[in-house]
């Protein structure tokens, strides 16, 4: 090969059926082996789900708008107000809890009244127990 070229791509493979330390091996043959070690692990999309409810958690600007909304429903320019963003990106994380029915907005005249949720309630209190 030229010093361009790379090489292939290497297999990495475990052959889990040897060489493993006996408690692991025993806890996993009494499991079913692999198969059944993956058959406990939640199929694509509900990790997928899982974790866009995280990524909708991890950021302190939405943590934010929740815990003002525990307190009150509150209008976008007082959400505003609090977390001091501009519109294009309030609106994108308001956008991002109510995909995760974190919060709810209703129409009343010209505004639209956010308010948190049962499972955005629920959310919060989770996050602060893991926080601990």
């Amino acid at each position: 090969m030229t010093p361009r070229q790379t090489s292939p791509p290497k297999k990495i493979c475990c052959d889990y059926s040897r060489g493993l330390p006996d408690p692991i091996q025993k806890d996993l043959d009494k499991k079913g082996g692999m198969e059944g070690l993956l058959s406990r692990i939640p199929d694509p999309s509900s990790l997928h789900a899982g974790s866009r409810l995280y990524q909708a958690l991890a950021d302190p600007i939405r943590l934010t708008v929740m815990y003002a909304l525990i307190s009150q429903p509150l209008c976008v320019c007082v959400i505003k107000g609090v977390v001091q963003i501009a519109d294009s990106k309030l609106s994108y994380h308001l956008n991002i809890l109510k995909e995760q029915d974190f919060i709810s907005g209703e129409q009343q005249g010209n505004w639209i009244i956010y308010n948190i949720t049962d499972r955005g309630r629920k959310a919060l209190k989770c996050a602060e127990h893991m926080a601990k």
